[in-house]
């Protein structure tokens, strides 16, 4: 479990902070397309 968590650390903290300011600032799909690209680049 933890290779796997060290390999893939900056993709779930990435996509955590997306769902979490989905939540707190209300669903802003332009801005979750935006960081979803980044997190492939």
């Amino acid at each position: 479990m933890k290779p796997f968590l060290i390999k893939y650390k900056k993709p779930i903290v990435i996509i955590t902070g997306i769902i979490l300011l989905n939540i707190f600032f209300g669903f802003d799909i332009r801005f979750t397309i935006i960081n979803l690209i980044w997190l492939l680049v």
